[in-house]
């Protein structure tokens, strides 16, 4: 990330900081749960900003004896603190909205109404100080939390102004279980993503089975076997093979290692380590491997 990237995600963090105070204080004052289920949620989103601004800077250390893969999983790290974070304040805010269906208090309107369209104001700044037309991921996904912070305060003077004209409290708690549904979502597809980079699951997007015909199908390949796929951080994926190859000198094995990194590249994997072997003995557990050897035809 540019320092462009670092100085609009400061800004960012800053302003999301002045919405999540004026939101807290306003709806102790309004007794509005809707109104503190959006801080609830702008909350996560500072924390988010917060530790993925410090986060992105220890990730971008080099390895060392202490970390030899280097600390791109810090990162990962926060992200899962932050989700399990999401979900906590989720269950709070399912938990004080029953209790506010049974028994809906009285809420001051005006005042409701007034800080939810400050934190309006406010997360439209920050998506426009953030932009949506720019291809850095990570500030991509504060833009989408932004955007969710954006809804929910739409949410909140919808159902003031419900409120209003209707006299129905209960709308309220309605409002904060919606917004909590929505936290809760959030905080499951981040833990979800997260746990299958520490798990070292396959990257959503790849077919190893279908990556693997495709590196046999380069001639004097005959097989493929301890095939690794996985991504060591986020948007950075890893392979690992042990690659088959007919009888050839040390440099053709070379061009043909050259080629199966430019179709990996293609793929959008960014590290690979290839052994280059020479021969089909001991394949069984290759995910596809020729039943026979050129060398063994020419003889025939």
């Amino acid at each position: 990330m540019d320092m462009t990237g670092e100085r609009r995600l400061a800004i960012t963090f800053f302003v999301t900081l002045l919405i999540l105070a004026a939101e807290v204080i306003g709806g102790f004052l309004s007794n509005s749960l809707a109104l503190l289920s959006d801080a609830g949620h702008v909350a996560t989103d500072a924390l988010a900003i917060g530790i993925g601004f410090v986060a992105n800077r220890l990730s971008r250390r080099p390895s060392d004896r202490y970390a030899t893969f280097g600390y791109q999983r810090v990162g990962l790290l926060a992200a899962l603190i932050n989700g399990v974070s999401l979900l906590v304040i989720a269950g709070f805010i399912f938990y004080e909205s029953y209790g506010r269906l049974l028994s809906p208090p009285e809420i001051n309107i005006p005042l409701m109404l007034s800080i939810a369209t400050i934190g309006l104001a406010g997360n439209s700044i920050m998506a426009f100080i953030l932009g949506h037309g720019h291809g850095d991921l990570n500030i991509k996904s504060v833009w989408l939390h932004v955007m969710g912070d954006t809804f929910s305060s739409v949410g909140v003077i919808l159902s003031g102004i419900a409120i209003y004209f209707t006299g129905w409290r209960c709308l309220d708690p309605i409002i904060s279980i919606t917004i909590g549904g929505v936290i809760v979502w959030g905080g499951i597809r981040l833990i979800r993503d997260t746990l299958a980079i520490f798990l070292d699951l396959t990257p959503k997007g790849f077919d190893i089975k279908a990556l693997t015909r495709e590196i046999t199908a380069i001639p004097d390949v005959i097989g493929v076997h301890d095939v690794h796929l996985w991504s060591f951080a986020h948007d950075l994926v890893a392979f690992s093979a042990h690659i088959l190859v007919s009888d050839r000198t040390l440099q053709e094995a070379e061009f043909t290692k050259e080629r199966i990194e430019k179709i990996l590249r293609e793929k959008g994997i960014a590290h690979t380590t290839l052994q280059i072997e020479c021969s089909c003995a001991n394949c069984s557990d290759s995910l596809y491997c020729q039943q026979t050897n050129p060398r063994e035809d020419k003889e025939r």
